[in-house]
């Protein structure tokens, strides 16, 4: 925290998350409440996940942009885009298909702002903090959506909906300051040469493209897409269902405690990231996402809400440590100009199903009951820990504190593009 640039990125984050948490929690409630379907908090759910697909295209263009100033940018054009949807409730317009078009718009500019923020984050700190410091931007991330989360669902029912809105366009402009105080040594002034021929910056974008997945692809990485595609697929599911089943056990007071219990867990999983790590991965996954898919299966069945929020919060603690685990093995072995390419790509593939889980999830909320989808998504988890087992390669990974790039399959990447 001395660091004043990682200051800077780590507080713009927080803020920018207390955002989102809001956000995202009134989006949903209020698509739910005009729609009176699951099946649009499912639409909802598809249309903002649908553009993390292609977060891939990001990747070339975070690599040469200045990513100080596009994470500025990306603040302020969400802060007009939130405002869009308070000034069409006081114009008396507002519809679920307004709503329907403004969520997938907003979620595309996120898709630069986090892997942006993936990439910048080893030109602020040494290699031997990069565990410690992405256990804090999870903290940042999972630790407000914990608490705001929780907020959220109890202001949609004291102020609504809209107000919500109104709160978090100034955090995302709080955000912006934030991370227009970020200087880094060294950092692009301009996406390429001056005055190149934009014929060669599309060849050269498809270069980048194309390297990013052939080096994902020629890896272990690819590995470990695949128990992600599934696991995704059924946490679609279970965002899109979750109003109706929350509906069930207490309205939109429970929708936001649940979703707290998401964060919970994930901020515990990652907070204990550094003790994890110590463990060999390939057994490591096995075990904990078996336990995780096991309680959160029990949460969709105890008929007590207290504890059912409480089962389901211990659920997501694998997520949570494994994805610090693997976010620090990736940035300790692959080059910096290489960075947002791979994130980019492992992040969409990762969650190319989830919008589909959600199309899926609140079709079947409404033709067969909350309760099934969101109990069955567990399979989901559980599928993980099984593709781990059954593969050696992933099943004898070493601990991600001596994991090295032949290990991930990247030896012959780095050496070739480094």
């Amino acid at each position: 925290m001395r660091n004043r640039n990682f200051a800077a990125l780590f507080f713009g984050r927080m803020v920018t998350n207390m955002g989102d948490s809001l956000y995202y929690v009134a989006a949903m409630w209020l698509v739910f409440e005009l729609g009176g379907s699951a099946f649009y908090t499912g639409l909802a759910g598809f249309l903002t996940l649908l553009p993390g697909t292609l977060q891939f295209l990001t990747g070339p263009v975070i690599d040469k942009l200045q990513i100080q100033k596009l994470l500025v940018w990306t603040q302020i054009l969400q802060a007009i885009l939130v405002l869009l949807i308070p000034i069409a409730h006081y114009a008396g317009f507002l519809s679920v298909s307004f709503i329907l078009v403004i969520m997938p718009v907003i979620s595309a500019i996120e898709q630069f702002a986090y892997p942006g923020q993936s990439a910048l984050l080893p030109r602020l700190i040494r290699k031997d903090q990069l565990v410690k410091g992405n256990s804090l931007f999870s903290f940042a991330y999972q630790g407000v959506d914990l608490a705001f989360n929780a907020i959220a669902g109890i202001l949609v029912a004291l102020v609504g909906a809209i107000t919500l809105y109104m709160i978090d366009a100034v955090t995302f402009i709080i955000a912006a300051i934030l991370f227009r105080l970020i200087k880094v040594k060294g950092e692009k002034q301009g996406t390429g040469q001056n005055g190149a021929l934009v014929k060669e910056k599309v060849v050269s974008y498809k270069k980048d493209l194309a390297e990013g997945f052939g080096i994902v692809f020629r890896s272990k990485l690819a590995k470990f897409l695949l128990g992600s595609v599934v696991a995704n697929f059924a946490i679609g599911s279970t965002y899109a269902v979750l109003p109706a089943f929350a509906e069930l056990r207490g309205g939109s007071e429970a929708y936001g405690l649940y979703l707290a219990a998401i964060s919970g867990g994930a901020l515990i999983g990652a907070l204990s990231a550094s003790f994890f790590g110590k463990y060999p991965l390939g057994k490591l996954v096995i075990t904990l996402f078996f336990l995780g898919g096991s309680c959160w299966m029990i949460s969709g069945f105890i008929p007590f809400t207290t504890v059912s929020i409480l089962f389901f919060g211990i659920s997501w603690i694998p997520i949570g440590a494994t994805n610090v685990i693997m976010g620090a093995a990736i940035q300790s072995v692959v080059p910096q100009h290489l960075m947002g390419r791979i994130f980019s790509v492992t992040a969409s593939l990762g969650a190319a199903a989830m919008p589909f889980g959600s199309l899926l999830g609140g079709y079947l909320a409404d033709a067969v009951n909350p309760v099934t989808v969101f109990a069955g998504s567990a399979a989901g988890v559980i599928f993980v820990s099984i593709v781990w087992l059954l593969d050696r390669a992933l099943l004898t990974l070493p601990s991600s504190v001596d994991i090295n790039p032949e290990e991930l399959g990247l030896s012959t990447d780095v050496k070739l593009t480094s």
